[in-house]
């Protein structure tokens, strides 16, 4: 499964004004929303499911990544979005750093395989140095969208 696959184009942020997690989660699937994915009543439940999973334990995976992810019933199929911020913003990261780069994943109740294939890819490609910085580079939607599918056809 690639990035392209699942990450949805028009609902990239590649300036991010969020400054706290909640701002940041609320922020991108406010995104996801205006991008059509689901409707406007459901942006509150889908951001409480997103935050309910992250006092499992934060999806800063350190490196200045994080991956904030639920499953909820509004999707039909795994949808996502990539943020950039410039400032970096504290997101209780595993190495107590701020996060600059978010992906986020919303995934049907029932597609786990796919919700887990999808954090593996995510992952895999966030451990590569070299990308990660290209995304805090990136200043448009585009640019962040050719690395994204550069980087799944390597």
């Amino acid at each position: 499964m690639r990035m392209s696959d699942f990450v949805v184009r028009e609902a990239i942020v590649p300036d991010l004004k969020a400054t706290s997690k909640e701002t940041v989660i609320r922020e991108m699937v406010t995104s996801l929303r205006d991008a059509g994915y689901f409707r406007g009543g459901e942006l509150e439940d889908i951001v409480k499911a997103v935050l309910k999973r992250e006092l499992l334990g934060s999806t800063g995976i350190g490196r200045s990544v994080a991956i904030p992810h639920s499953k909820h019933g509004s999707v039909d199929r795994l949808v996502g979005t990539v943020a950039v911020s410039r400032g970096g913003v504290a997101f209780d990261s595993l190495d107590g750093e701020p996060v600059n780069v978010f992906v986020l994943l919303i995934s049907p109740q029932d597609r786990p395989g796919d919700h887990l294939r999808a954090l593996e890819n995510v992952s895999r490609s966030l451990r590569d140095d070299h990308f990660v910085r290209s995304l805090r580079q990136a200043t448009t939607r585009e640019q962040i969208w050719d690395l994204l599918d550069s980087a799944d056809h390597t």
